[in-house]
Order: structure tokens, then C-alpha cells, then sequence
């Protein structure tokens, strides 16, 4: 786990050092870095309210080839299946955005456990031999189990003089490091206590509800069918209560990202919800659909023109009535027949055709 929380937490590292080095505060730095990774995020979540108009297009075909193959599970799989790679479809589109929050987060608590690698780069020989100092200068219930640079910082501010022989500018740094956010310790872990920390956990816990009670609400409203079918009150609890878990588990400067990204996915759903409009997007790749079908219909048409003319056999084919079908039939046949017997090729009428 360390070693993917490293790997997340060193690009999410020199993003959070440019933030805190413009504002010189990290909880400001944090809000920033939250509407960065919103701003990095928002075409996928422009491409997932796309998806979901179109999806909501030809979802009664989907229930259609359940209803038919409802005793054969596997040959409905397989015809949805094919569905969708008939109409350009992802369905695990729609899930990206969600799950490039999980890397953020484990990139996130790595940073935040490690400030001074990623925030005030101090080399990692001298941060060994200032835990060191730590553990001499601190009591071991005040030691933070989760992070030695958290312990370092704790104690350079409670006695800087153990660790002169680093270097003033190392003191000083540390000193002048800010890591709260309206005089709360982003470093601090929430405890079921009396404490302000306290309410990090619950309103990132109640965001996240309200949250997925937006996203039903709209994407009912994109889909055009309730959303909430087949979704019971536990697991409408989980992710809420998920939330509140971790937020009791990680330093509160994850819960205040978690807070602060909840409240913007609101902001930027309702945004999205105005600007691309759940009846516009349907039509638009409704007819984006009809299209597509009509274009590989002409190419079908002239595919089977080119076969014609060379005398190869035509093989019936979906997109095709079943009059173009035997059209392209009976004028492969009477090309044949023309070169077999020398006599002139007549193109084939409406009307003998049926």
C-alpha cells in the first residue's frame, strides 16, 4: 500500500509544493489543489453525462434482449455485448471519474503524511536524523504512529534548539511551515471526542450522501427511468458511511479534500445538468446514432454494388431490407449470366423485385 500511495503522492506532491509555494498556507494550498484536480477531471465528467444520454437512447434495446433471452443469460450477455461495440459504447465510461478519485486520495494521504519531502523538499538524509532528534525530544504517546514527519514538525516547534545542528534554515522552514486550515491541524487524525475535528468526518459523510442523491436525481433525469430501482437503503448508506470510516482513519487534511471535492462535484453536476441539458444530449446522440447506422448502410450498398460487378456472391447481411437483399442477388446472378452467355447486362428494376 505504502508503494502505491508513493507512487500517486509524488506527481500529487509537486502539484500541492506549487500551490503551498504561491500561498504559503496549506490549507488554502489544499483548496487549490482540489480545484485543479476538478478542472484536470472535468472533461471525463462532460464525457460520463454523454454517456449516460446515450446509453439512455437505445436502453430499451438492452431490455429487450434480456426479456428474449431471459432463460439464457450468456446469449444475452453476448448480444449486449455486441451492442455495444455496435454503437461505439463504454458502459465502464461512466466509472472513470469516480475511480480516478481513489488514486487522488492514496496520493493525497502520502503527501500529506510526508510534508516536508513533498512540500518543503528537505532530503530525505536530513529527515532521517531529524526523527532521530524527534525521538529525544518527544514524549512516545505525543510520537504520530502514522507519520515521523508530522512527529518532526511537533517537535522542531516544541524545542527547535535539539535540532540547531541542521541548520538554521532547516529550523526555519519548519517553523514557518503552515499546516492548518482556519486553525484546525491538517495533520491530526479525527478522534470520537469532543474536538472540532470531530466534524470533519461527519460533514464529509453527509456531503457524500447528498451527493449521491444528486447524481440519481440527474441521472433519472438523463436516463429518463428512476434510478433508485433495484438500490436498497444499505447500499444507498454505504459510500456515506465509507466516507466517514476513512475520514476517522487518515489526517484530517484528506477529509477536508473530501469535503471540499464532495461539494464541488455538487456545483459542477447542477452546472453540467444546466449546460448540457438531459433531453438535448438524448436527441443529439439519438440522432448521432441514426447517422452512423444510415452512413454503414450506404457502405454496405456500395460494397455489395462493387461485389455485383465483380460477379462475386452477395451474402445476406443486417442493415439491408430484405428487397435491397434480393436486388443485389438477382443482379449478381444476371451478371453472370451475361458474361457465361455473351449477351448484354440489364440493370435490375423496382419491379422485378419483391
Amino acid at each position: 500500500m505504502n508503494a502505491i500511495m508513493t507512487l500517486f503522492g509524488t506527481p500529487l506532491g509537486w502539484i500541492m509544493y506549487g500551490c503551498y509555494s504561491l500561498v504559503k498556507n496549506y490549507g488554502i494550498a489544499l483548496i487549490l489543489f482540489t480545484l485543479i484536480t476538478k478542472l484536470v477531471l472535468l472533461p471525463l465528467a462532460i464525457k460520463q453525462q454523454k454517456s449516460m444520454a446515450k446509453m439512455a437512447v437505445f436502453r430499451p434495446k438492452i431490455e429487450e434482449i434480456q426479456k428474449k433471452y431471459a432463460k439464457n443469460p450468456e446469449k444475452a450477455q453476448q448480444e449486449i455485448t455486441e451492442l455495444y461495440m455496435k454503437e461505439n459504447y463504454n458502459p465502464m465510461s461512466g466509472c472513470l471519474p469516480t475511480l480516478i478519485q481513489f488514486p487522488i486520495l492514496f496520493g493525497l494521504i502520502n503527501v500529506i503524511y510526508y510534508p516536508l519531502k513533498h512540500i518543503l523538499h528537505i532530503p530525505a538524509d536530513v529527515v532521517s536524523r531529524a526523527f532521530e532528534i524527534t525521538s529525544t525530544v518527544l514524549d512516545p504517546s505525543k510520537m504520530n504512529t502514522y507519520s515521523k514527519e508530522m512527529s518532526i514538525i511537533t517537535a522542531v516547534q516544541q524545542n527547535s534548539q535539539a535540532f540547531q545542528e541542521l541548520g538554521s534554515d532547516f529550523v526555519n522552514q519548519i517553523l514557518n511551515f503552515d499546516f492548518t486550515f482556519f486553525g484546525i491541524d491538517l495533520g491530526a487524525i479525527p478522534q470520537l471526542a469532543l474536538d472540532p475535528l470531530i466534524l470533519i468526518p461527519i460533514l464529509s459523510g453527509v456531503s457524500s450522501f447528498v451527493l449521491s442523491q444528486i447524481s440519481m436525481k440527474m441521472s433519472s433525469a438523463t436516463t429518463g427511468e428512476n434510478s433508485m430501482k433495484g438500490m436498497n437503503t444499505t447500499m444507498m448508506l454505504m459510500m456515506p458511511a465509507m466516507s466517514v470510516w476513512i475520514a476517522f482513519q487518515v489526517p484530517a487534511g484528506v477529509g477536508i479534500y473530501w469535503l471540499l471535492s464532495n461539494s464541488l462535484m455538487m456545483v459542477q453536476q447542477w452546472v453540467l445538468y444546466k449546460v448540457y441539458n438531459p433531453a438535448e444530449m438524448a436527441a443529439a446522440a439519438r440522432k448521432e446514432m441514426e447517422e452512423r447506422r444510415e452512413q454503414e448502410r450506404k457502405e454496405k450498398i456500395e460494397a455489395r454494388k462493387q461485389a455485383k460487378e465483380k460477379g462475386e456472391e452477395i451474402p445476406p447481411e443486417k442493415g439491408l431490407s430484405q428487397k435491397e437483399i434480393n436486388r443485389l442477388k438477382l443482379a449478381a446472378a444476371r451478371k453472370r449470366d451475361a458474361e457465361k452467355y455473351g449477351e448484354e447486362y440489364v440493370e435490375v428494376t423496382d419491379d422485378e423485385v419483391e
